[in-house]
């Protein structure tokens, strides 16, 4: 099995921003128990990384996200 690259889906999307308040985005980048996915999961780019990161924390203070989810 080869180990194929993924493009950054921010990247190819040509999406700048990420929004905290698009939970339904986030939610892409969360498994089932709440917790953030790596980035080699979804292959997003370290940029992009970083700011998704802070977007989920900011959404789950807000109340849009789960910590965790039973």
């Amino acid at each position: 099995m080869e180990n194929i690259k993924k493009g950054c889906y921010f990247c190819q999307e040509k999406i700048d921003k990420i929004d905290y308040k698009d939970a339904y985005t986030l939610r892409r980048f969360m498994n089932s128990q709440g917790k953030i996915y790596p980035p080699k999961r979804h292959g997003v780019c370290t940029k992009h990384q970083r700011s998704l990161t802070a977007a989920i924390k900011k959404g789950r203070i807000m109340g849009l996200l789960p910590f965790i989810a039973r």
